[in-house]
């Protein structure tokens, strides 16, 4: 039994296996990426949005329908982020404007996502039918570099413009009066409203912006998979929610996080894959990603304060 084990891992820790576990932990943390940064904007501006799930299911499946119709991945795109701003507008109606409780809401939201999909799946489509792809798209000469190139420059485009969101998302919130506004409304939104700020507005915005990512997250993941099913994120939203307290609010925390959890996510699969892991542990094994994800976000985010304002509905004159 040793010898086998020994022989299972042998094939593990060999270059060609851990490279192909690198290039998939950045492909599986893009649709986490994508959501938690959207959700990251909402936060900052006391928002919170546990719908997140809801939206991807929702833009995965009006991605998947969009290129089933078109064939066209990119008419499949625009489609999921489009049904992400319809979706991001509602929540924020919701929050913003009827101040409801925002985790009930969200809930909502999210129950409303998973049966509208699987009922639209179910009436529009009726079986899984495979899809076109993202095409893969090679970075000159830096795909060529061996074992670098493999893992980090030949992924499709989608991959390349959710990691560039990342300093893009830093610039707004960081360096722009957007952001400013943002982190004021967030913190205290009453002086913010006091220097003439409009708290709403603001919101707004940050759920528009929340939801239109959410839906890209889950176009992105159906057109990868090239499939859609019912539940097909499996719980990805809630793991991106979670990632934003993991990250402190920040992009480049968000995006450890995302490839924290897609490496590991790679890894449980590539065992199972090699039959490393028994069959009846598969199950369990299965779990790993949203249990480190959990753990490190119990011992992490613990370190560091979320947004005074977070949950609580504004009125003015109060």
């Amino acid at each position: 039994m040793t010898g086998v084990f020994g022989a299972a891992y042998g094939e593990i820790f060999t270059a060609a296996v851990l490279v192909a576990i690198v290039a998939s932990a950045i492909r599986l943390a893009v649709p986490l990426l994508l959501a938690a940064l959207g959700e990251t904007f909402g936060q900052r501006s006391g928002v919170l949005n546990l719908g997140v799930d809801g939206m991807m299911l929702l833009g995965a499946f009006a991605g998947y329908y969009a290129v089933l119709k078109t064939g066209n991945v990119w008419v499949g795109l625009v489609a999921a982020g489009v049904i992400g701003l319809m979706l991001g507008l509602a929540s924020a109606v919701i929050a913003v404007t009827l101040k409801a409780e925002q985790g009930i809401s969200g809930i909502g939201i999210y129950l409303f996502g998973l049966g509208m999909s699987d009922l639209l799946f179910q009436k529009l489509v009726g079986t899984p039918i495979p899809i076109d792809t993202f095409p893969k798209v090679n970075v000159p000469l830096l795909s060529d570099i061996p074992y670098i190139g493999d893992m980090f420059f030949q992924h499709s485009l989608v991959v390349y413009m959710a990691f560039a969101a990342i300093p893009v998302s830093m610039f707004v919130i960081n360096h722009t009066t957007f952001g400013m506004n943002i982190r004021a409304v967030g913190e205290y939104p009453e002086a913010a409203d006091t220097l003439g700020v409009s708290v709403a507005r603001v919101r707004y915005a940050t759920q528009l912006i929340g939801g239109t990512l959410a839906g890209l997250a889950g176009g992105a993941l159906a057109i990868s998979l090239g499939i859609f099913q019912q539940n097909l994120t499996n719980g990805a939203g809630f793991i991106a929610i979670a990632l934003v307290y993991f990250g402190a609010w920040r992009p480049t925390g968000i995006m450890l996080g995302a490839l924290l959890f897609g490496f590991i996510n790679a890894l449980v699969l590539e065992l199972k894959t090699l039959e490393v892991i028994p069959r009846d542990l598969s199950n369990l094994a299965a779990m790993a990603p949203a249990i480190i994800t959990i753990l490190a976000l119990v011992f992490v985010a613990r370190r560091f304060r979320a947004p005074a304002a977070l949950t609580k509905p504004f009125t003015r004159g109060k």
